[in-house]
């Protein structure tokens, strides 16, 4: 072996990695996906590790995740998956899911992309002020994450960027949160994600609407097992399980993962899920509430009162 091809073997071994099931958890592909493509489309190319396991290199990944996003806009697979990762990025740009119109959210943008993480939570606490609470998760936090997806998928946001930007919206929401006076009445919910969903937001945010409706909010936070959760519920005297899923959730976990849920909760306990993932919008389980966006929270909640439930 030649010294540089040596070379080039050891750094491609030093390259991070990921696995299967994280790729499956970061991307919403699911395994067999990913498999299902290595023999149909030659991509993604997978290395394998000391045990034989499939290991996939980030630019792999970050393709990956375009694809996802372009396919629940419609696109099939096979007529996007030959394109660069540059090339993919560019047909994402001209097909846009939603784009900040108003100065105040292109302002906060802009604060994010110039890494103005302190002069972005003063911004954001002071939306919160201006519009209260509920207006400020639907009208600027809403539009604010699309806009950062739309950011990160043109290679304008990394992700280290997103991340400062997620977490800067926790604080604010949580600080927030608490100064909403805590009720003790019904409807009692429970609110938590599945294992393998570790996106937090949008749990905060329908806490966030939903304390300011009166309900009864207790959080397990995310990524929680499924046996657990009912337990929970039990302890806590939940009058529903409410659940959010991101657009990267696994599509198969979510529907099987739902339907033993149901399945193990008491038929009174309703269950509520929301979110971006898009098997909520085209396979949407029986049974069960469907959030499509944060307005459906309240009338969900009218509902649920107005048939008495609980009482």
């Amino acid at each position: 072996m030649s010294e540089s091809a040596s070379t080039l073997e050891t750094a491609s071994l030093k390259a991070p990695n990921l696995g299967i099931g994280a790729v499956e958890r970061d991307t919403g592909l699911s395994k067999d996906t990913l498999r299902i493509w290595e023999r149909r489309y030659q991509f993604p190319v997978p290395a394998r590790d000391a045990y034989g396991e499939r290991v996939y290199p980030l630019d792999q990944v970050d393709k990956l995740r375009i694809i996802k996003r372009l396919m629940d806009q419609g696109m099939r697979p096979g007529k996007i998956m030959h394109h660069s990762l540059d090339e993919l990025r560019a047909i994402k740009r001209a097909h846009p899911e939603a784009a900040p119109t108003s100065p105040e959210l292109q302002g906060l943008v802009s604060l994010i992309l110039e890494h103005r993480v302190d002069e972005l939570r003063s911004a954001l606490a002071q939306q919160v002020l201006r519009l209260g609470l509920a207006r400020f998760v639907i009208d600027i936090v809403a539009p604010l994450n699309n806009a950062v997806g739309e950011a990160w998928v043109g290679g304008d946001l990394a992700i280290f960027e997103e991340h400062l930007y997620t977490e800067s919206i926790k604080v604010v929401l949580r600080n927030a949160i608490a100064t909403v006076p805590r009720h003790t009445g019904s409807p009692r919910i429970l609110l938590t994600t599945f294992p393998k969903e570790e996106h937090g937001l949008g749990l905060l945010m329908a806490e966030a609407v939903l304390a300011l409706e009166g309900a009864h909010c207790v959080s397990l936070g995310v990524e929680t097992p499924i046996p657990d959760i009912v337990r929970a519920a039990a302890s806590q005297r939940a009058d529903i399980v409410a659940l959010s899923f991101s657009a990267a959730y696994a599509a198969n976990g979510l529907l099987d993962g739902l339907a033993e849920l149901r399945a193990m909760l008491p038929r009174n306990v309703e269950v509520w899920a929301g979110g971006s993932a898009m098997a909520l919008v085209r396979r949407a389980p029986e049974n069960l509430r469907i959030m499509r966006d944060l307005d459906a929270i309240r009338d969900a909640l009218m509902l649920w009162r107005a048939e008495g439930v609980g009482t």
